[in-house]
């Protein structure tokens, strides 16, 4: 058979499986039996084992069950739900918590009560009180918004829809997680490929119900926007929660040290299979709210929290080829094409090999019989090969010195910093002069953190590439609706769809704007940093004519690394032309300042000195807070200039010069009304 004719089975193969999920999931009027479902999703898995070039986005191998409903109204959380970074050793904990007694400026004696929590994997949702009523129900979404599941989370009996305790607070978003115990998935694991799955396909029902048929619960754990309440550490808050008629994690405990978390952190992960529900790992929380108010957040996740996950599922597979993928910088990263194997519920068929110098460091080869590792349950990668198996014609995994993209010649820069070549092998084409550079930027352009337009995936952005719709960030929003229309797979509602979530988008804050361009080393905290700077998207587009470089240099959280990446996209013609195209199509707001009204309006500090009591970083959100901003050199434009203890005296001695006015710690928090 022709490649052409089995590409086209499988297609049919796919679109019928499609059809069967939809009318199963969505309408709950099935097609066929469990046998011809199962015959069919098994013959799909076998085409794409026999032939690698077999790939899609609807492969029972890649989704389980159904698409999430595109039929829920969107909310906006009062409160971002926020994400959690990862810990998966002794040393990350205690690397957790030396950045926060440096924030709080704490010696190392000082004690730190944490909450541990068993992190339940199941869908995270938002409950809306407003009097001791249930008003409201969000799926966590992107964070920033949810989808409104009101009348599926109403079916929950676990959920409390009156709550009249005199100590409820006058409005709240109570979170937790809704989840299926593993006793009661025994009856859908038919039709289901984990409890999670259940949960999450359960709450985007059409018909409520469908859903009052599946034995969801919910446990609280925390809260989002509030008003009223009382409760002064995450204990008080569960206890609370418990009173009030909410379920609470039975395992959940009150921990101080280190050593203590790790202590709870085995016994737990060795009862794990005893539970009767699914957890991947304790979520450990700073307990007294005032801490965690100080803390804060970084990016879009707690500075007060951590999630230590549990050791990680492994399996054996064969290496079936590695192929190289290019990233929106050029990053050139292998990934191992295995056999696919079940890793903890998970059809796995991609590892990562990370870079040129991994692959040499485990002498992994095609045709090798690897061990993978889903580390913290995340993304997949090789820990060794069985060298004792492997042919003996087997050759060594040659590296392209040339972009398979653009054909471009592949560089490793050096590192001033650790004073070696980096790992990461790159291409040296700029920007959207690779054809694969240029399609990863776009969907980065897109995604959730950046323009976040709805409908406008990863899978749409290649086959509008392809299609020769879009080639440029400028294109989306002068793309040719009446042609996607009359697409296969399209029709008119799909691309009014489209056209609206695009419209929607076309006003835009500056600085997810420049996080949308892509620009290397220029994450979301630089991009927020550097629109306070530049303030206007025209400002902006006239840095190359304008802007003192020395100025952006002096900039607190921008180093010479983004400033040399800021440089290089505007020594690009695309890339110009790009913010030229893009200013006539968007409403870019002007950079504000949260507190307009601060006790530091549009002052500059600079601190030197080892400070008392109080961090320099947590100085520093201080200023921010109050409308005031931190330069990293002490020139004409410094206001203030903060000393502590032994401060360097060459800064001192010019400030002096240029009669910069110096504070003592005691003085600055005076500016503040704050008493040291």
């Amino acid at each position: 058979m022709s490649k052409k004719k089995i590409e086209s089975n499988y297609k049919k193969k796919i679109d019928l499986l499609t059809s069967y999920n939809k009318n199963y999931y969505d309408v709950s009027k099935p097609l066929v039996s469990d046998k011809e479902y199962d015959d069919l999703k098994n013959s799909i898995l076998a085409l794409e084992n026999k032939y690698s070039y077999l790939r899609s986005e609807e492969s029972p191998s890649k989704i389980v069950g159904f698409k999430p409903s595109k039929n829920f109204h969107k909310v906006t959380h009062r409160a971002q739900m926020l994400s959690l970074a990862n810990a998966f050793e002794r040393e990350d904990l205690m690397n957790f918590e030396k950045k926060i007694l440096n924030f709080l400026s704490k010696d190392k004696d000082f004690k730190l009560s944490y909450s541990a929590e068993p992190k339940i994997d199941g869908i995270s949702a938002s409950l809306i009180y407003k009097n001791g009523n249930f008003k409201t129900g969000l799926s966590r979404g992107d964070g920033k918004e949810g989808e409104d599941i009101t009348a599926n989370l109403m079916t929950i009996k676990e959920i409390p829809k009156k709550i009249e305790f005199k100590d409820f607070p006058e409005e709240i978003d109570i979170r937790g997680e809704v989840f299926i115990q593993n006793s009661d998935f025994k009856n859908l694991k038919d039709k289901f490929a984990n409890p999670r799955n259940a949960a999450s396909g359960s709450l985007r029902q059409k018909n409520p119900e469908d859903t009052k048929k599946i034995p969801l619960k919910f446990i609280a754990y925390t809260f989002g926007y509030e008003k009223g309440l009382k409760a002064k550490n995450q204990t008080d808050f569960l206890k609370n929660l418990n009173s009030w008629g909410f379920k609470i994690n039975p395992l959940n405990k009150l921990i101080t040290g280190i050593d203590n978390l790790l202590i709870n952190y085995s016994r737990i992960e060795m009862d794990r299979a005893k539970i009767d529900f699914d957890i991947d790992g304790i979520v450990y929380k700073i307990n007294d709210f005032e801490l965690q108010k100080r803390l804060g957040n970084v990016a879009n996740s707690p500075r007060w929290a951590i999630a230590h996950k549990f050791a990680s599922n492994k399996a054996i597979s064969k290496i079936l080829n590695i192929e190289i993928q290019i990233g929106r910088t050029g990053a050139l990263t292998p990934v191992a094409k295995i056999k696919p194997i079940n890793i903890g519920g998970v059809i796995v068929s991609n590892a990562t090999l990370h870079n040129e110098d991994e692959i040499d460091r485990k002498n992994v080869r095609i045709g090798d019989l690897a061990t993978i590792e889903r580390a913290g349950d995340v993304i997949p990668h090789i820990i060794s090969v069985d060298i004792t198996k492997r042919d003996k014609k087997s050759q060594k995994f040659i590296f392209p010195k040339k972009c398979p993209s653009c054909g471009s010649k592949t560089i490793k820069e050096f590192n001033n910093t650790t004073k070696k070549e980096d790992a990461v092998r790159r291409c040296s084409s700029e920007g959207y002069d690779c054809e694969k550079i240029a399609i990863e930027k776009l969907k980065h352009f897109v995604s959730k953190e950046a323009f976040n337009i709805e409908g406008f995936g990863k899978k749409i952005v290649e086959n509008f590439w392809n299609l020769n719709l879009i080639k440029l960030p400028q294109d989306i929003f002068n793309l040719d609706f009446k042609k996607i229309e009359n697409l296969e797979g399209w029709g008119k509602q799909s691309m009014e769809n489209l056209k609206y979530s695009i419209n929607q988008r076309k006003n835009i804050s500056l600085e997810r704007l420049i996080y949308s361009l892509g620009i290397r080393h220029i994450g979301l905290e630089n991009a927020k940093i550097l629109s306070k700077y530049f303030k206007s998207f025209s400002n902006f587009i006239n840095f190359s004519n304008e802007v003192n470089l020395d100025d952006i240099l002096n900039i607190d959280g921008i180093g010479e690394t983004q400033l040399l990446s800021v440089k290089n996209f505007f020594n690009n013609k695309i890339n110009l032309n790009i913010l030229k195209e893009l200013q006539k199509n968007l409403e870019v707001k002007d950079s504000s300042i949260k507190n307009k009204n601060g006790l530091l309006n549009e002052k500059t500090f600079m601190i030197t000195g080892k400070l008392n009591g109080i961090s320099r970083a947590e100085v520093k959100s201080l200023i921010e807070e109050n409308s005031g901003s931190s330069v990293s050199t002490v020139s004409k434009k410094l206001n203030y200039l903060i000393i502590g203890d032994k401060p360097t005296k060459k800064k001192v001695n010019k400030a002096k010069k240029l009669k910069i006015t110096i504070l003592n710690q005691s003085q600055f928090l005076k500016m503040l009304n704050i008493t040291s």
